[in-house]
């Protein structure tokens, strides 16, 4: 649980407990003096598999967790967004790319970096549709690599990617 060092209650300032409480099928972090109880729900992700001519796009990570490794662009989802405006949002902060989203591959749980928050990423299949391509923000290279030539997947940053990448294209995990 990436809140497990709270200690004391932002509500009321009592120490938390994390247990069983009554009404909750599992144990929560919760203070006892006022009831609150603080769910370890996941952040919500969407990323895009953007492919061009049996090419996919990574990006190489500027930042932790995960820094130099490749990646799939996408990012956490801002309140009241839709997944397919995150992306678009996202690869044009990451890429300079605007895309145009395609088909939902899936939904992944993964947790983002060791000990991290839970995440569950959304992603979907996208094209390039204008722009120009320029690595930014938080992307240190953008990547196109063939289906058959992709790196191992022991680079791909976070284990939701690899998934997608596996789902999307029928690549084995190596």
């Amino acid at each position: 649980m990436w809140r497990s060092d709270w200690r004391h209650c932002p509500r009321c300032a009592s120490p938390l407990e994390f247990g069983e409480r009554s009404g909750e099928q599992r144990h929560v972090l919760h203070c006892p003096a006022c009831g609150l109880v603080i769910y370890d729900n996941p952040a919500p992700t969407a990323s895009a598999l953007v492919t061009d001519g049996g090419r996919l796009m990574l990006t190489r990570r500027a930042g932790e967790p995960a820094k130099g490794m490749w990646d799939i662009p996408g990012g956490f989802i801002d309140p009241g967004e839709h997944p397919e405006e995150t992306i678009r949002r996202e690869l044009a902060e990451e890429t300079g790319l605007e895309v145009r989203v395609g088909e939902l591959v899936g939904f992944f749980c993964d947790t983002y970096g060791e000990g991290g928050v839970s995440t569950l990423n959304v992603y979907y299949r996208a094209a390039v549709a204008g722009g120009t391509e320029q690595a930014a923000d938080d992307v240190s290279e953008i990547g196109w690599f063939p289906l058959d030539g992709l790196p191992p997947m022991d680079e791909i940053a976070f284990e939701n990617g690899r998934r997608a990448i596996s789902t999307a294209f029928d690549v084995k995990k190596s």
